[in-house]
């Protein structure tokens, strides 16, 4: 019987599905040698963590790595397609978390809402509703949106329609406009947005995108919410705008190393919200990722293409490569059904 390793738990109902037509594989632990001796023997492997990419030239029978998740980085795309291995993933489906996160986070920053919580446990009172008129509302505010995928898509509907924003993106395409969105270069963006989010992938392009000089644009009353990948903000330069007070706060889901650590200078600054890289996890886009994955991860154990296949070109060879591990079996090896 063909083995799938979970490298993080899925919803409990679609781990079920997948047990009828695999032996499951669950990883306890944090141990690099566990997860490559886990990879190693697996058919197909349901990415919730970082796949290094030289594990997968020890992993003779592996077929696919289904992402459980949109964002690509957990996954070394071209090693795989190299050797052969399908790679999925799950776009859209935790877009709408993700928005929603975001949101949740600018309304936060702009009414304080952290702020007062700790300082009401903390024994105050009269100083923070004093620190009241300082306070914004999101309505005549503009949100500019660094990338205009399935997730700044929807921040932007829910900006616009709900709250009566205005909203700028910037995307690869350049400057062009519709009836919800401009779309303007990314300088302009950061000049123009109360609100900056961050929602694009990390790519070598993106990565370090918005650094000290990109930040000096921002006006000193604007918020930065962070909800793709850490590395596309420079950390340290952020860190000293927000204590210099050149930036009024930021909203950080995702950081450079992961968990934060305990001497990082965000935790020390009491205008930032900090959250453990959760946007995209709802128990709704949980069962929606875990039913997408799954559902892949049975096609290919059937041997058929998988819905959500990123690397497409590389399909024939995928195809042919997952024959010659089906005829090459034998009875106590993980097979293919043809």
């Amino acid at each position: 019987m063909a083995t799938a390793l979970l490298t993080d738990p899925i919803d409990p109902v679609m781990a079920s599905r997948l047990e009828q037509h695999a032996r499951l594989l669950r990883l306890t632990g944090s141990d690099p040698r566990e997860l490559e001796e886990a990879v190693a023997a697996a058919d197909v492997v349901i990415v919730r963590r970082a796949i290094p990419a030289d594990f997968l030239s020890k992993a003779p029978q592996l077929r696919a790595l289904l992402r459980h998740g949109a964002g690509l980085d957990f996954i070394p795309l071209a090693e795989a397609s190299r050797l052969a291995i399908a790679v999925t993933n799950v776009p859209s489906v935790n877009a709408n978390a993700v928005a929603e996160h975001a949101l949740g986070v600018m309304l936060s920053l702009a009414r304080r809402i952290g702020v007062n919580d700790r300082g009401i446990r903390g024994g105050a009172w009269d100083s923070l509703r004093e620190a009241a008129p300082l306070t914004t509302e999101l309505r005549g505010r503009t949100v500019g949106l660094v990338g205009y995928g399935n997730i700044a898509r929807r921040l932007a509907a829910i900006c616009r329609s709900g709250f009566g924003m205005n909203v700028l993106s910037t995307r690869r395409s350049g400057a062009e406009t519709s009836e919800a969105v401009t779309f303007v270069d990314l300088s302009s963006l950061l000049e123009q947005s109360d609100f900056v989010v961050v929602a694009c992938p990390l790519t070598e392009e993106t990565r370090g995108m918005i650094g000290a000089a990109q930040l000096a644009r921002m006006a000193p009353t604007s918020y930065l919410v962070n909800v793709a990948r850490g590395p596309i903000v420079d950390e340290e330069a952020l860190a000293a705008c927000l204590a210099d007070g050149r930036l009024a706060g930021a909203g950080l889901d995702v950081f450079a190393s992961q968990p934060l650590p305990a001497d990082h200078p965000f935790r020390r600054l009491d205008n930032v919200v900090l959250t453990p890289h959760v946007a995209g996890i709802s128990g709704d886009s949980m069962r929606a990722m875990s039913e997408a994955a799954v559902a892949d991860a049975i096609a290919v154990l059937g041997g058929k293409r998988p819905v959500h296949l990123v690397n497409a070109e590389e399909w024939p060879w995928i195809l042919s490569r997952w024959e010659g591990l089906a005829a090459g079996s034998d009875d106590n090896a993980p097979t293919i059904a043809g």
